[in-house]
């Protein structure tokens, strides 16, 4: 078998699709020995060196570049057509909107999220992701995505598409490694409070970290001091952060940390007393994920994405509503028997995600639509 992975839209940004590219894939090429992988790469980064050398495992550099949606469509327009004519897949894969197919075998869409749909999209832009959406799935054989909540916004758009579900996953034992003395120096280094709050994620409107700051400066106004650590690159949305933290007087409460290593991040899920999600809108949420990997509690924006991903064993809130998220804050701080209680629920969980177990049902995907 023959499978071709268009990875053109990876780079080396840390993303939640590049973590579960690194990790389910990384897992899928050494559990089928027997199967011929081919990476195709975007000019302008080596997808195939997060991968260790494997016999069945190849890469072919591309001159379509990783962001831009004209240098990518004007570059892939002419480079796929000759592309399919030297090589020939059972199976091509692809990670991205517009979908490339294969003119031969079949051909596999992951979509990690619809937020294109999302009714804050402006018009135009919400008009051109449908049109180049309902293209991608009319030419996809089968599309993988990573929630039932995500297959369902899916159905609820194109109720024909022929979907499988494959969480995101994580590696637990990362966070195991994690000693003492990185804790110590993390903590010493960056001067953190020996208790606070952890919210991770890029700086983009749907993290909603605006209402976290309001939440915030609301718990303060009770008497109730959080200090909060926000981990995260810029997306466009940092600086109005940075200017609602400082109209509520919270500078020297909130802290912004952005590109942090691996370990850094690890190393503060570990020193948090609490993990906090307060986002509008996620396909998966891989945080939850790390956050029980680091065995802390969590509270929640009441996403269905997030019930199902914990089980609704969590604390949860109006994403909209300032107060609910206090609340639910504080609660998680103070009561003792529901920290407890979702800690070991995390345990527990978190053992569903790992990647091994997933490249095996992305296994059996790849076997049930080429042999039924």
């Amino acid at each position: 078998m023959r499978v071709g992975l268009n990875a053109t839209c990876l780079n080396d940004r840390p993303s939640g699709a590049k973590q579960r590219f690194i990790g389910i894939y990384g897992a899928f090429f050494e559990q089928l020995p027997e199967v011929q992988f081919v990476i195709y790469e975007p000019r302008d980064c080596s997808v195939h060196r997060w991968f260790d050398a494997l016999p069945n495992l190849a890469h072919k550099e591309t001159p379509i570049p990783s962001e831009g949606r004209f240098g990518k469509y004007a570059s892939g327009k002419n480079y796929w057509p000759r592309a399919f004519r030297k090589d020939a897949f059972d199976i091509f894969e692809g990670f991205h909107i517009p979908l490339v197919r294969s003119p031969s075998g079949k051909t596999i869409m992951t979509i990690h999220d619809v937020r294109g749909l999302r009714d804050d999209v402006g018009m135009l832009s919400r008009a051109a992701f449908k049109a180049v959406l309902r293209k991608s799935l009319q030419n996809a054989d089968h599309v993988v995505t990573v929630s039932d909540a995500m297959k369902q916004e899916i159905l609820d758009f194109y109720p024909g598409a022929d979907i499988s579900v494959i969480y995101n996953g994580l590696d637990a034992g990362d966070f195991s490694r994690i000693n003492e003395q990185q804790l110590t120096e993390f903590k010493n280094n960056n001067a953190l409070p020996d208790s606070f709050a952890l919210a991770v994620g890029h700086f983009e409107p749907r993290k909603n970290y605006l209402h976290l700051i309001d939440a915030i400066a609301l718990l303060k106004q009770r008497g109730f001091d959080v200090p909060l650590l926000i981990i995260g690159n810029n997306s466009g949305e940092r600086e109005r952060v940075e200017t609602r933290i400082e109209k509520a007087g919270l500078s020297s409460q909130v802290t912004i940390m952005s590109g942090l290593s691996d370990e850094e991040v690890r190393c503060a899920y570990q020193l948090c007393s609490l993990f906090i999600c307060p986002s509008s809108y996620e396909g998966f949420g891989i945080p939850m994920l790390e956050a029980m990997a680091a065995q802390r509690p969590m509270v929640l924006s009441d996403l269905p994405v997030f019930r199902e991903i914990t089980e609704d064993q969590s604390v949860y809130f109006d994403a909209n509503n300032v107060e609910a998220m206090a609340n639910a804050i504080e609660v998680a701080l103070t009561d003792t028997l529901q920290r407890t209680k979702m800690i070991e629920y995390g345990n527990e969980r978190i053992r569903d995600f790992s990647f091994d177990k997933l490249a095996g049902q992305l296994a059996d995907t790849y076997k049930a639509l080429l042999y039924g």
